[in-house]
């Protein structure tokens, strides 16, 4: 696998805006950023300088950097004199300088505030933004935008609360399937939609509530919604075709015979220390067909989120 510079920097825009980064400058080849508190945390490695922004309650100073994607074609803009930094990348006249009266010695001419770094695929950069957006991405709390009328309306909107999971199926043997369900339940009512992506079909969706509506409050816990989801996605797996685990069966039944007839002859000798190993590669060797051929049936949560949403009319 690999990625053109145009699908990094996409991979890197939508990073960027859904950290609320702040985009200063951007052309086909980079972006210059102002990362967000969020951004900043979670890319510089800073966390003595977020621990003494915690503490004080002062205003954070981000950092901010050039993500060049094509250094070839790239022009780097004229250069103004600009901060000394320390170590960890903090203007030595920022707030942690003015409230331990560290000033600067000398100026020096450079990118000062703005780092720049060149992206790539498989570089450690684009890999860390991968990390942060699996982290961050495995739960979201969204909000149905209103029309422009709602916005407008006398009274507001009330909003149905939804929890939606999506649930990996793994069905493995000596092959293996893996099924994606997007199941979703009403906290309000109840109601279990076995493919929430068609709740949300048509809808535009975002992080803030929007004005001029309210959410009714949920008649289910999270916890007691997640396990209706759980108990109605096991029942409908238990109404699917298990051919492929008798078949799996028959050829680790199959695979033993073989093993058997292998060593059957072997495990007589009358060394008892050979014959003790011999036993040991045998017992290794059968547990190795179970583990590869016995059918087995995994299911996991691999994103969750609550949605927000106007009623279905």
């Amino acid at each position: 696998m690999s990625m053109s510079s145009d699908q990094v920097q996409q991979h890197m825009m939508i990073y960027l805006e859904a950290t609320d980064c702040q985009i200063i400058e951007k052309s086909p080849y980079h972006i210059t950023v102002k990362l967000s508190p969020q951004a900043d945390k979670q890319l510089t490695n800073r966390p003595y300088y977020w621990g003494f922004v915690e503490r004080t309650g002062v205003d954070p100073e981000t950092l901010c950097y050039t993500f060049v994607f094509d250094p070839e074609r790239y022009t780097v803009p004229d250069v103004k004199p600009a901060p000394v930094m320390n170590s960890e990348g903090i203007p030595q006249d920022s707030i942690l300088s003015r409230y331990f009266d560290v000033t600067p010695t000398m100026p020096r001419m450079g990118p000062g505030r703005i780092l720049r770094e060149d992206v790539n695929y498989g570089s450690q950069r684009l890999q860390q933004i991968w990390d942060a957006a699996r982290r961050e991405g495995s739960s979201v709390y969204l909000f149905e935008e209103p029309g422009i009328l709602q916005r407008r309306a006398l009274f507001s909107a009330a909003y149905e609360p939804w929890l939606a999971v999506c649930f990996k199926v793994e069905m493995t043997c000596d092959v293996k399937k893996e099924q994606l369900h997007f199941m979703g339940i009403s906290l309000l009512s109840g109601v279990i939609t076995e493919d929430f992506r068609q709740q949300l079909v048509g809808r535009s969706l975002s992080p803030r509530i929007p004005e001029n509506v309210h959410i009714n409050p949920a008649e289910l816990s999270l916890g007691k919604a997640a396990e209706q989801l759980q108990s109605n996605l096991i029942s409908s797996l238990g109404q699917l075709d298990y051919q492929w685990a008798d078949q799996a069966q028959e050829r680790l039944k199959d695979e033993l015979v073989i093993i058997d007839g292998y060593y059957e002859h072997m495990m007589n000798d009358p060394d008892e220390e050979k014959n003790n190993h011999i036993r040991e590669q045998y017992d290794a060797r059968r547990s190795e067909m179970a583990w590869q051929y016995e059918p087995k049936v995994k299911l996991s949560a691999i994103t969750c989120g609550l949605f927000h949403l106007r009623p279905m009319q």
